[in-house]
This record gives structure tokens, sequence and C-alpha cells, in this order.
């Protein structure tokens, strides 16, 4: 009898730690974000960033320790994409609410010829005045996309200038300066806005 009611306490001791056991993976697999754009986890995207914004301060992600930071690609006479993407940040900003102070939005320029930091300054700001623009010499910039695996390039148009082809999406990174999240520009506001909350809440 005695034997019995021992073996019985060990297996209700086994089923009462795997039951913890359990609890324990189960709360582990609900803190990790589950996003909306792409996960990109652990691909080191952005590392050793070093621009220049436009008030002439050198930047490295590291200045933006414990805020979720957005890095898109683009230049101040972009026609449609640049503009539109910029006012969807805003809107995303207006969304998270307070949380927006724990987030930097930098436009990385791939037009460092015609984009002064003075006209960086005026664009990014019309659009809201937290956001940054980022800029550098050619070889600055060529080496910031790269980190980031953006594709930009010339494209001559028919009145002798030129306009930029560009990667269009948005770079989500943690408060840890690690890249997250790798969402396209055609993603939507409330999605953004759920990717960097998830985000803020892990931190």
């Amino acid at each position: 009898m005695h034997s019995l009611f021992s073996a019985g306490r060990r297996l209700a001791l086994r089923l009462g730690a795997a039951t913890l056991v359990a609890a324990a993976l189960a709360a582990c697999g609900e803190s990790k974000p589950v996003f909306k754009g792409s996960d990109i986890s652990g691909t080191q995207l952005g590392k050793g960033l070093e621009l220049v914004d436009f008030n002439g301060k050198t930047r490295h992600l590291s200045d933006f320790s414990g805020k979720v930071v957005v890095v898109f690609f683009g230049f101040t006479q972009c026609p449609d994409v640049c503009p539109t993407s910029l006012a969807e940040l805003s809107d995303v900003m207006q969304k998270l609410g307070p949380d927006a102070d724990r987030v930097q939005v930098l436009l990385i320029t791939v037009d460092p010829e015609r984009d002064t930091p003075e006209i960086l300054r005026q664009y990014v700001t019309a659009f809201d005045p937290r956001f940054l623009g980022l800029t550098g010499t050619a070889d600055q910039i060529k080496k910031a996309a790269a980190s980031f695996k953006a594709y930009y390039a010339k494209s001559p148009t028919k009145d002798g200038g030129y306009t930029m082809d560009h990667t269009a999406a948005f770079y989500l990174l943690d408060g840890k300066g690690e890249s997250r999240v790798l969402a396209n520009n055609t993603l939507g506001a409330d999605a953004l806005a759920h990717d960097i909350q998830a985000l803020l809440k892990a931190q």
C-alpha cells in the first residue's frame, strides 16, 4: 500500500513538474513577438551605421539605444514612394500616442549630391518634427545601404537630369540596435504600429 502511495506521489510530482515546464515554455513562446512584417531577427542588418544628421552630428545606432528605430532609404525629390511612406510613418506616430517618444524614424538619403542637410531638415520635419534625416559622403551612403542590403541607383531622365531607384521598405530595429522586422511599404500604418508596439513591449 505504501509503495503504491509513493509511486502515485512520484507520478503526481512528475506531472506537476511537466506542467510547470510546459507553462514556462508557453510563457517563453508568448514573449516572442509575432510580426505583421517579415521577421529578420538575427540578420545583424545595419550594424556599423555611421552617417551625419541634418544638424551635422555623426550618428550611430547606439545613439538611439532604448528606442525602436525605423530606417527608410529615400530622397527629397522622390515623386511618390518617399512622401507617401513618410506620411504613413507620421500616421504611425499618431497611432502610437505617448509611445511615439520611444521611436526614432531615420530617413537615409540615397541622393547626397542634392540632399543637403538643410534640405533634409525641411523635408523630413515637415512630416514629423521628431524625424531625422541622415546623409554622408557617397562612400558612406554606399556602406550604409550595403549594411542593410538596400538597393539604390541613379536613373537618368529625359530632361538630362536623374531620379533615384531604391529599396522601398521599412527596417525596424529594437532598443538594442538589432534588426527585427522588414516591412514592405505597402504593409499599412496599422500593421507598422502593431510591429513597433510589439518591439516596445518586448524591451
